[in-house]
């Protein structure tokens, strides 16, 4: 079993989140705006349809897991694995069939944090590109709200309507996160088990603010009508070993 030495204390793989809370939106952002944005990482988007990415704001209230309780946000886009083969075809039915039989991933572009370990795990044992950062969750009400606000910049602030519960829950396709770090694109085994999930189209409420981020954002279109939002009440994950690509 892989071991990590952090801060000294020993992390054994695969990590364990044992209960969080997560609340995300979902846009379709131009394909080419996507592209330009992740070109460092030397993958490419995903286009769910002709010309449209999904880029995804994801904000996390990890209550209990092995790297401590901290709060978190990210900035994700599906993209195609880099062994993806042949370049997606047009049309949406076509494109479909083609990241299921591909197999998508989820890119994590940004990932500012409030706690010290857990940003020095990330970096270190996955290439995750943590900072940090203020975070205010206010997750009390029906009505999901994150605030952020980084080198005392606002970046946003982002207010998720509630959904309709969603039956079912259990145990997800495991997923592959991929992440660029010091020039180093890495692919993680990630699987999650939610609970108490509830969705609906649109149910986003963004204001941007003045950090660079808020203006890459901008730049994706954004603020615009969401595809879809989610709130999982309870969520647990595994991480697995990065490999290197």
């Amino acid at each position: 079993m892989a071991r990590h030495l952090i801060q000294g204390r020993e992390i054994a793989m695969p990590v364990r989140i044992r209960d969080a809370s997560v609340c995300s939106a979902s846009y379709l952002v131009r394909a080419d705006a996507a592209r330009a944005v992740i070109a460092y990482s030397g993958l490419d988007v995903a286009e769910v349809l002709p010309g449209k990415a999904l880029c995804t704001l994801v904000f996390v209230d990890y209550a209990d897991g092995d790297l401590d309780a901290y709060r978190e946000f990210g900035v994700a886009f599906l993209v195609r694995p880099p062994d993806g083969g042949r370049p997606p075809p047009r049309g949406l039915r076509a494109g479909l069939s083609e990241l299921r039989r591909a197999g998508a991933g989820a890119f994590i572009h940004w990932l500012p944090v409030d706690q010290g370990f857990t940003l020095e795990a990330g970096r270190r044992i996955w290439g995750f590109p943590k900072e940090l950062a203020d975070i205010d969750l206010r997750l009390s009400s029906p009505y999901k709200r994150c605030i952020l606000r980084k080198d005392g910049r606002l970046v946003l602030d982002l207010l998720i309507k509630p959904g309709a519960p969603v039956p079912g829950g259990g145990t997800m396709a495991p997923v592959d996160a991929y992440s660029h770090l010091d020039g180093v694109t890495r692919r993680t085994p990630w699987s999650m088990s939610p609970r108490g999930v509830r969705m609906r189209p649109g149910g986003a409420l963004i204001r941007l603010g003045n950090h660079p981020v808020a203006k890459e954002l901008s730049e994706l279109g954004l603020p615009k009508r969401a595809l879809m939002t989610s709130t999982v009440s309870h969520l647990t994950m595994t991480f697995g070993e990065a490999k290197e690509l």
